[in-house]
């Protein structure tokens, strides 16, 4: 069972948040830098478990672990000792063109990824997410050919041209960017929903080459896709042979209590991309849409550096270690049992989610960023998604106690806001 490494926190709440040294930092950068999807002014320096400490020395309740990039919070010590250890001469060639020469640490992470992944899978490694998704309609492109691909209003597949195709979350993300031949359905959330067979509609009428979606739309305002929803598109792609991509970059990796969402839905897709929480990026295939030259897939850096790979096989490793599936199902379902209770107040219109990946809508954008705001003057970390949702998502490390932190602060903040 999964024992907390991480020292007592104490969480005081300071007023000057942001700090001098943060405020001049963000001054200096907007400068010189495009001041790109910031939320707060928060310049991080250091952190350990699931605590960020900034620059100011003001120390930060983490409930986003960067985007699910940082499932093991931060400072863990078996993960520092992998890093001590790619720091000797030994191991010195740290980054190498991974698709031209081999290297151990590939081997390592794709037989530990695929360990967890569906069988007779093969795996083509990148660098990041939208990479992963990109090669994922690649595949699928080579064996279905040039046809259009079907995707779900408000998914986020990633910003590169391809990818961005298959985006539709937010409207600046695509204006005035070509996109390649898509056709969009309802994601839809409720098993009632009146829109639930879109897709064999645009299957009947269209020739596709792949359906594209997320199971928990991360970015796009933390909708969890109904049941029904998603073995309905498991039962027409297979009718109408048409390969099936779950984009788990933001999802997987244990965080709904499970490897992979799509573990809770009964069902399975012939490719899966991953990221974030592995370190690298991957696209997961079945071995049947592998391409047959040698070619088609490649990349300079394809996987990142060796230790980033050697990171990616740790943390596979200390989640089966420590039970860390068993601990996201457990404080999630605590997380998301109080703020179902809050549903009503001061503008919070539903909590939704799987494990720790829980979102909170409100009536408003103006709420909800205010909410936000507030919560990081008290020191506790969340990101917006969507419109006007929140996304929670603390490292899987996280413990009953932290967990209880974070709760008063939003009971609080939520009950607090219109007086």
């Amino acid at each position: 069972m999964y024992k907390s490494y991480v020292r007592q926190i104490e969480y005081t709440y300071v007023t000057k948040i942001p700090g001098p040294k943060a405020i001049k930092h963000v001054e200096q950068f907007k400068k010189i830098a495009y001041d790109s999807t910031f939320t707060y002014p928060l310049v991080i320096k250091t952190g350990r478990g699931c605590e960020i400490e900034d620059v100011d020395g003001i120390k930060f309740l983490d409930f986003t672990s960067n985007i699910g990039s940082c499932p093991l919070g931060y400072s863990h010590p078996e993960i520092l000792d992998v890093i001590k250890d790619y720091s000797s001469i030994e191991k010195g060639v740290n980054k190498i063109a991974g698709q031209d020469f081999y290297c151990e640490e590939h081997f390592t992470i794709a037989k530990k990824l695929l360990s967890i992944s569906k069988k007779s899978s093969k795996v083509f490694f990148i660098n990041s997410g939208a990479e992963a998704v990109e090669n994922a309609i690649k595949i699928a492109y080579k064996k279905m050919g040039p046809l259009p691909g079907v995707s779900c209003y408000s998914d986020f597949h990633g910003r590169t041209l391809g990818a961005l195709s298959f985006t539709l979350s937010k409207e600046v993300q695509k204006t005035n960017f070509p996109e390649l031949p898509v056709k969009r359905i309802k994601f839809c959330t409720v098993d009632s929903d009146p829109q639930i067979n879109q897709l064999e509609s645009v299957l009947k009428e269209y020739k596709v080459a792949f359906i594209l979606t997320e199971i928990i739309q991360g970015e796009g305002g933390l909708n969890v896709a109904s049941k029904l929803f998603i073995q309905n598109i498991r039962k027409l792609a297979d009718e109408y042979n048409v390969p099936l991509i779950f984009d788990e970059v933001q999802s997987g990796m244990g965080r709904t209590g499970k490897w992979w969402v799509y573990e809770h839905y009964g069902v399975e897709p012939e490719i899966m991309t991953v990221a974030k929480a592995l370190q690298v990026g991957a696209t997961v295939y079945d071995k049947k849409y592998e391409p047959t030259e040698s070619g088609v897939l490649s990349s300079t850096w394809g996987g990142g550096s060796r230790i980033d790979m050697a990171i990616g096989s740790k943390i596979i490793e200390i989640i089966m270690k420590d039970n860390l599936l068993s601990n996201s199902q457990k404080i999630g379902n605590m997380l998301l049992k109080n703020f179902v209770d809050l549903v009503g107040i001061n503008g919070l219109i539903d909590a939704r989610g799987i494990g720790l990946m829980i979102g909170l809508e409100f009536d408003t954008k103006m709420i909800r960023d205010n909410i936000v705001n507030r919560l990081f003057k008290k020191g506790l970390l969340v990101l917006p998604s969507g419109i006007k949702s929140i996304r929670i998502m603390p490292p899987l490390i996280v413990n009953e106690e932290e967990a209880m932190k974070g709760i008063s602060t939003i009971n609080d903040t939520i009950n607090e806001y219109n007086k």
